[in-house]
């Protein structure tokens, strides 16, 4: 999978961005499809990545080391500020506020979902 990085354009906009690299899409046609620009429920993200043929699975697991990820997944990273959304890909964390890392942005507990096409 190519991923194309989106930064949150919000604060509060973390979840559409991450969607939007995961689907290859824009922020605004995430927003627009959700009806919501602001936070996303882990329900909202399933629920989009599902419908537009991503699997996503239902078990959420724990993580401390990115070598324990698999190669795609979603991430949900208790950051110092908040709850956040991120994405995992083939080693990178393209993170929509931190930008493209080679490790998890700061953060206290870290949990993931696998992804992969249908």
């Amino acid at each position: 999978m190519d991923i194309r990085y989106i930064h949150e354009p919000t604060d509060l906009q973390c979840g559409q961005a991450v969607l939007a690299m995961a689907l290859g899409k824009t922020v605004d046609e995430i927003v627009e499809y959700l009806g919501n620009d602001r936070e996303t429920t882990l329900k909202e993200m399933k629920k989009t990545l599902r419908e537009f043929g991503i699997n996503i699975s239902d078990e959420r697991c724990s993580v401390i080391n990115k070598n324990d990820l698999p190669k795609l997944c979603l991430l949900s990273l208790e950051t110092p500020r908040c709850w956040h959304w991120s994405l995992y890909c083939n080693g990178i964390f393209y993170d929509p506020e931190h930008g493209v890392m080679n490790d998890f942005p700061k953060s206290n507990r870290r949990y993931y979902w696998k992804l992969s096409s249908t």
